[in-house]
């Protein structure tokens, strides 16, 4: 029996298929963490794999966080399956159940602390030595104490009682227990990669938890001393300490550099700069007698953390009944989905009342009701009633798709970013257009005082005959030209030369004045980032960052040495330089 924790982050992690992921990975049972799908984004291709049967708990407050998923092969089908560690989001036959003393949290800690997707309990039955026993595998994924968020750090705290309450009360029931999963604390300064850069590493209260869950004291395989009387666990209690062990330590107790997660933002696993906080714990008994090899797979690529895996000498028995919870039972795989006439109805509301009061709180079950039974009170974020109407319900007809216009019309993008000019002059034509219109404009003038001189003579001379006369028009100062002319083109001939004139002199107009202005502006304001200087000690180009974290520098840019993250002993890692970017420039 083979069996494997994998923090995948993500699970587009498995690019090449998840079924050629499970299958490279070689186990019975593979628990993976921080899925970050949430069960409407969930497709049948990552549900059901051929060979395997599959177990997801989803986070149902924030989508693309969290989430745990474990895949058991088919020979390896369990008997009983749970989502979370309360019990409140099992409402089926074929939980897990022993939940455990859970008297010091109350309703609203409980349902909160499964809210997140953050554990799935498979039970299986095994063969060892000619006996029928059962294991039952918690795959967890622990939440991070963020350290400017001190309601998190509690929250962690408390999911550390609430896990060691359930392991502790299914051990106690006569099965054996495996906890496998991302911790998120590193448990021994050997776990990790610069101990004595953290202030009180000992007195981390993650640490303090781990040494009375822990039974092994890190002196590895054969050390069968009984745990300290005297734990200084914060809120455990010393009687109930000690139960489980550290399957990877057992068998490599003094093994340094043996890390499961590198930062990705400073490429540490380059330098193998990390941590160790991917564990699979077993209870003594199981460890010491069916468990014959554990390790890390650092080789493994693909996420910011690595597989884990352990090995036991007991065989696994197949249930021949798949739990209710195996995503095969549910409706969007099984083949009774909603009809899309279901969403285009009204539903009686009182009904779905009454069902929600038999539902538990936060249950598969329930959400499954409140997506598919009501979906438009999820999407109308405006909190106004949609009503559907016949039309909208079955079309009778094509209809014609009606697009309203706005009466002004909408300015180019270009627009909201030209700086306003306050002295702008009327007219931004070229010379060469202003000669072109020009031009015409004298066209149109002679062609309309030719048949006002030809009325004038005939007045004043109606006796003369074809003698030609140029008279000074008063009005516009253009030339008029009498009947007695021969044709207007001599005219058109003058003003084209001047206008060829003016095009080919160079000038320097309004608009070229405003493109200069605006180039000066843009320049000023969307100037690009500065040069990047070189480290003192590699003379190479720095890398420019900016700070996420909230505080005084927030959002501030500066420069470090672009090599990866890792210990100061080490000449590839990074340097120690470090200069802020000034904000003129």
């Amino acid at each position: 029996m083979k069996i494997v924790t994998w923090n995948i982050n993500g699970i587009r992690t498995f690019r090449g298929g998840i079924k050629n992921a499970l299958d490279s990975l070689d186990a019975d049972i593979i628990c993976v963490q921080e899925t970050k799908v949430t069960r409407d984004l969930l497709d049948e291709r990552t549900a059901i794999v051929d060979g395997y049967n599959s177990y997801f708990s989803f986070s149902r407050g924030r989508s693309g966080y969290s989430g745990v998923a474990t895949y058991c092969k088919d020979s390896a089908t369990p008997f009983a399956a749970e989502e979370g560690l309360t019990g409140l989001l099992t409402n089926h036959e074929g939980s897990v159940g022993c939940h455990g003393d859970r008297t010091e949290f109350s309703d609203e800690e409980l349902q909160l602390l499964d809210n997140e997707g953050r554990a799935v309990i498979t039970q299986h039955r095994i063969m060892c030595q000619d006996q029928m026993q059962t294991v039952t595998i918690i795959n967890v994924y622990c939440p991070r104490a963020d350290p400017e968020k001190p309601e998190r750090k509690q929250f962690k705290l408390q999911f550390y009682k609430l896990l060691q309450c359930r392991a502790e009360a299914i051990l106690k029931a006569g099965s054996h227990v495996i906890v496998l999963g991302d911790v998120n604390t590193s448990h021994r300064p050997l776990d990790h990669c610069d101990p004595d850069g953290i202030d009180d590493f000992e007195e981390n209260p993650g640490r303090k938890w781990l040494n009375g869950f822990l039974h092994s004291d890190g002196k590895g395989k054969g050390n069968e001393e009984e745990p300290a009387e005297e734990c200084e666990v914060t809120s455990v209690d010393p009687v109930h300490s000690g139960k489980f062990v550290d399957t990877f330590r057992y068998f490599h107790p003094t093994r340094t550099h043996a890390f499961t997660c590198w930062s990705t933002l400073t490429g540490a696993r380059q330098t193998n700069y990390g941590t160790r906080i991917d564990y699979i714990f077993a209870d003594y008994l199981l460890a010491k007698e069916q468990f014959v090899a554990a390790d890390i797979m650092p080789e493994v690529e693909g996420s910011d953390h690595c597989p884990v895996w352990g090995e036991l000498r007991c065989s696994l028995l197949p249930s021949s009944k798949i739990p209710p919870l195996c995503t095969r039972h549910l409706p969007e795989f099984a083949g009774k989905q909603q009809k899309l006439s279901r969403f285009l109805v009204k539903v009686d509301q009182k009904s779905i009342q009454s069902e929600s009061r038999d539902a538990l709180p936060g249950s598969q079950e329930a959400e499954e009701r409140r997506e598919n039974v009501n979906p438009l009170r999820a999407g109308n974020s405006s909190g106004k009633k949609r009503t559907l109407t016949a039309d909208s319900a079955v079309p009778k007809g094509k209809k014609t798709k009606t697009i309203k216009t706005s009466s002004k019309p909408q300015g180019s993008l270009l627009a909201f970013f030209k700086p306003k000019l306050t002295n702008v002059v009327p007219s931004m034509e070229t010379p060469a257009s202003h000669c072109e219109k020009m031009l015409g404009i004298a066209r149109v003038t002679s062609s309309q005082n030719f048949q006002k001189g030809c009325a004038t003579r005939q007045d004043v001379s109606p006796g003369t005959g074809g003698d030609a006369e140029v008279t000074e028009g008063v009005s516009d100062g253009s030339p008029q030209l009498c009947p007695g002319s021969s044709s207007t083109e001599e005219s058109d001939k003058q003003m084209e030369t001047k206008a060829e004139r003016l095009t080919s002199q160079p000038t320097v107009g309004p608009s070229d004045t405003k493109k200069g202005a605006s180039l000066v502006f843009w320049k000023s304001v969307l100037h690009g980032p500065p040069p990047p200087p070189a480290c003192k000690v590699h003379g190479e180009p720095c890398v420019l960052r900016t700070v996420k974290k909230e505080g005084p520098n927030m959002g501030r840019q500066f420069f470090v040495c672009a090599r990866p993250q890792g210990h100061s002993s080490n000449p590839e890692a990074r340097c120690n330089y470090f200069a802020w970017v000034d904000k003129g420039k």
